[in-house]
C-alpha cells in the first residue's frame, strides 16, 4: 500500500509552493479565471505562474464573446457590410456564390442538398432557435415566467406588441396582395434590445433588465408560433409525423432521466431532418429540442458542498509533493472524480446554453445578417420604396404599432390591478423599453424570407425593416437614457 505521508519538502523545493494556501500574501499576480463565467473573481492562484498569462488572455476573451453589446455591434457591422456588397459591382459575383454553393449528403436514393443561404437560413438559424428554446425554457423552470403574476405583464405585453403592429401592417395592405406579409412587423430583436440596454450599464434597474428579457422570450413564442402555423407551406403529413415521433422520443429520454447531451443532439438532428422534408420550417426543431433537455442537475446539490469537502481531503491526503504529477495515480484519480462529479452537477440545459452561445452571437448570427441583411438600392427609384405599401406597413408596424401596442397592453394590465410594474420601473422606463420593442432585426427579416418570393418586395420589406430598427433602437435608447438621468437628479434631491 502507498505511504499516504506528506513528506515536508525543501524551502527550495517548487513544489512546496503549490501547498502555500490560497490567499498567503505572496505572489499577489492575480491569475486568470478557469470558469466560463467572465465574471468570476481572479482567485485562482493554484495556476502555475507560466500558464497565468495564457489564462488572463483566456478570461479577456470570455468578457469579450459574453457582451451583448459587442455581439449586437458585430451583427450591426455584418449588416453594413452586406449592405455596401449589395449596391457595389461585386454583387453578381457575391449572389452567384451565395445561391449557387451547395451543401449536402447521400443515403441512397435519400440526397438532401442546400445552397449556401438554406443552409443559414435554415440548420444555422435552427441552432439560433434552440439557444432561444433554452432561454425560453429557463424562463418557465426559474425564471420570471414561473410566476403568473409577474409573467403576466410582460406576456400580455408581448401579445399587445404583436397583434397590433399586424393589424397595423393588414389596414395599411388591405387589398394590396402583399397581406401575407402580417407577421413581419411581429418580431423583435432579442439580442440588439438587450444590447442596446446594456449600453446604459447599471444605470437601468433590474426589474426592467428581467422585464424586457421576459418580454422578447414571450416575443420569440409568439413569433415561433406564428410560424409553425402560418408559414407552413407544401404539408408532408409523413415526415412531420416522423418529426413528432422523434420529439416523442426526446420527452421519453427526459422522463427517463437520460442527462448526457449526445443522445438528445442526435435525435435532434434527425427531428430537424424530418421537419425540414415536412414544410414545417424546420427551425422549429431546435426549439422542440430544447424544450425537450433536462433542466435538472442529475447531483444532489444539497449533498454535494460536504461530498466535495469529503473528497478534496482525500485528495490532500495523497498528494506527494516530493513526486513529479505524471506519477501520483490515487492524487489524480480523486481530482478527476471531482472533476466528473462537479460536470454531473451542471444541468443539460445550462451546459448546452453555454455551448451556443459564442456560436450563435459571434458566428451563427452574423452570418445571417450578412446574408440576409443585404438591399440593392441602386437602380430602383426611391419614391416607389417609400410609397411601397409593404415599406409602409412594415414601418410603420415596428415603429408605431409595436411600441404602442407593448405600452397600451401593460398600462391596461396595470391599471386594471393584474399585476404591477416591476420594483424601481417608472412608466417612463415602460415608454422607452416600448420604443425599442419595434427593433425587429434578425427575427423581422426571417419571417420577411418565409412570407414573401418576390425579389423586390423582399427588398423593401427588409429595407423598411433597417430603417425602423435603426430609428427605434437610437429613440429607446435617448429616451431610456433621459429617464435614467432623471431618476438619478431626483435620488440626488432627495439624499441632499
Amino acid at each position: 500500500m502507498k505511504d499516504t505521508t506528506v513528506k515536508t519538502p525543501q524551502p527550495s523545493d517548487d513544489r512546496a509552493e503549490r501547498r502555500e494556501p490560497i490567499g498567503s500574501s505572496e505572489d499577489t499576480t492575480a491569475p486568470a479565471c478557469l470558469s466560463g463565467d467572465p465574471s468570476c473573481a481572479p482567485t485562482e492562484r493554484i495556476l502555475e505562474p507560466e500558464v497565468r498569462g495564457h489564462h488572463r488572455r483566456r478570461r479577456k476573451l470570455l468578457e469579450f464573446t459574453h457582451s451583448s453589446t459587442r455581439a449586437t455591434m458585430l451583427m450591426l457591422a455584418a449588416a453594413v457590410a452586406a449592405l455596401v456588397i449589395e449596391n457595389t459591382p461585386i454583387l453578381p459575383y457575391f449572389a452567384e456564390f451565395w445561391h449557387s454553393f451547395n451543401i449536402g449528403f447521400s443515403l441512397g436514393d435519400f440526397a438532401p442538398h442546400l445552397t449556401l443561404e438554406h443552409f443559414i437560413n435554415d440548420f444555422l438559424m435552427a441552432i439560433f432557435f434552440l439557444l432561444v428554446g433554452l432561454e425560453i425554457k429557463f424562463e418557465m423552470t426559474a425564471g420570471e415566467l414561473t410566476n403568473p403574476r409577474k409573467a403576466l405583464l410582460p406576456i400580455v405585453a408581448a401579445a399587445g406588441g404583436a397583434v397590433l403592429p399586424a393589424l397595423v401592417y393588414l389596414a395599411v395592405n388591405a387589398g394590396s396582395g402583399a397581406m401575407q406579409g402580417w407577421g413581419v412587423p411581429m418580431a423583435n430583436d432579442i439580442a440588439f434590445c438587450l444590447g442596446i440596454l446594456a449600453l446604459l450599464g447599471n444605470r437601468i434597474p433590474s426589474g426592467l433588465r428581467s422585464f424586457l428579457s421576459t418580454l422578447t422570450i414571450a416575443d420569440d413564442m409568439i413569433a415561433i408560433l406564428v410560424i409553425a402555423v402560418f408559414y407552413t407551406a407544401n404539408l408532408n403529413i409523413v415526415w412531420l409525423a416522423g418529426g413528432l415521433a422523434l420529439f416523442a422520443v426526446l420527452i421519453l429520454f427526459n422522463r427517463l432521466h437520460i442527462y448526457d447531451l449526445p443522445p438528445y443532439l442526435l435525435v435532434g438532428l434527425l427531428m430537424w431532418v424530418c421537419f425540414l422534408m415536412s414544410g414545417v420550417h424546420a427551425t422549429i426543431a431546435g426549439v422542440l429540442l430544447a424544450l425537450a433537455i433536462p433542466a435538472r442537475s442529475q447531483v444532489k446539490l444539497d449533498r454535494a458542498p460536504s461530498w466535495f469537502e469529503a473528497r478534496a481531503r482525500r485528495a490532500d491526503e495523497r498528494y506527494d509533493p516530493g513526486e513529479p504529477d505524471i506519477v501520483q495515480k490515487e492524487y489524480l484519480n480523486e481530482l478527476k472524480e471531482i472533476g466528473r462529479v462537479s460536470r454531473l452537477s451542471i444541468p443539460p440545459v445550462t451546459r448546452l446554453d453555454h455551448h451556443l452561445h459564442v456560436p450563435v452571437y459571434f458566428f451563427i448570427l452574423p452570418l445571417f445578417a450578412f446574408s440576409n441583411a443585404s438591399v440593392v438600392l441602386v437602380g430602383m427609384d426611391p419614391m416607389a420604396i417609400i410609397t411601397n405599401p409593404v415599406t409602409i406597413g412594415v414601418f410603420c408596424g415596428l415603429l408605431f404599432g409595436k411600441p404602442l401596442g407593448i405600452f397600451l397592453a401593460t398600462w391596461i394590465t396595470v391599471k386594471l390591478k393584474l399585476s404591477d410594474l416591476p420594483r424601481g420601473v417608472n412608466w417612463g422606463h415602460i415608454v422607452g423599453v416600448s420604443v425599442l420593442g419595434g427593433v425587429g432585426f434578425t427575427m423581422a427579416i426571417f419571417v420577411t424570407n418565409l412570407a414573401f418570393v418576390d425579389a423586390a418586395t423582399i427588398a423593401v420589406a427588409k429595407a423598411a425593416i433597417l430603417a425602423a430598427s435603426l430609428i427605434a433602437g437610437i429613440v429607446g435608447f435617448l429616451v431610456l437614457r433621459k429617464v435614467t438621468d432623471e431618476v438619478e437628479v431626483e435620488s440626488e434631491g432627495e439624499g441632499a
